[in-house]
């Protein structure tokens, strides 16, 4: 399977700002998006203004980057949002939002998405009860995840459930109460640049 290699706090300074790609190491003081700022690379000192585009480019680069899909899956996500009811910015969310990486991560059990994605493949969690190993699963409303143990699950600390999930601390599982809205949604990004980015 294809994915993205090199430093992740590379891909921060890049957007500028925190993409939380490294878990704890971005929540403290020894996160390098604050100890440098600049973009990466030899000219990363000089920020030019961007165009429209660049703005839409930006944005759809960030979202890729936080959730960890590659642009033809990203896109995918895009023009199924397009050819669905309702609002496109909305949809869009809510189909991020429902991969199984994602959830295991809103769930506390992973301090990252990238870490979220590990503990899928290797086995370690249940999707109402069933093993599940593919990272990209979409979950519907009432789907329900639990660990198989929690020997291997370093539950992140100083996290908030979102409004959306439920927490069972009798079964000690999540499960996926409703679908998030565009309040709920805690990213940074500008969802609307990126359907006019791909509206074109």
């Amino acid at each position: 399977m294809a994915r993205t290699t090199g430093p992740k706090c590379r891909l921060c300074r890049r957007e500028g700002t925190k993409l939380y790609l490294k878990g704890a190491k971005c929540e403290s003081d020894k996160c390098t998006v604050q100890k440098r700022p600049q973009a990466p690379g030899q000219h990363g000192t000089s920020r030019r203004a961007l165009s429209e585009y660049g703005k839409q480019l930006r944005e759809k680069q960030k979202a890729k980057r936080i959730y960890g899909i590659l642009e033809r899956q990203f896109a995918k996500y895009v023009n199924e949002a397009l050819r669905t009811k309702g609002v496109t910015g909305d949809v869009l969310i809510q189909k991020l939002e429902s991969r199984l990486d994602n959830l295991v991560y809103r769930s506390g059990f992973a301090v990252s998405r990238n870490q979220a994605r590990k503990l899928i493949r290797t086995g370690y969690l249940l999707v109402n009860d069933k093993p599940v190993d593919i990272p990209s699963y979409h979950l519907r409303i009432g789907d329900v995840i639990k660990p198989v143990s929690f020997d291997k699950i370093h539950l992140r600390e100083g996290f908030v459930l979102p409004d959306w999930l439920e927490a069972n601390i009798k079964e000690k599982c999540v499960k996926y109460a409703k679908a998030p809205s565009k309040e709920d949604y805690q990213e940074k990004v500008d969802v609307a640049s990126i359907i006019e980015f791909y509206s074109r």
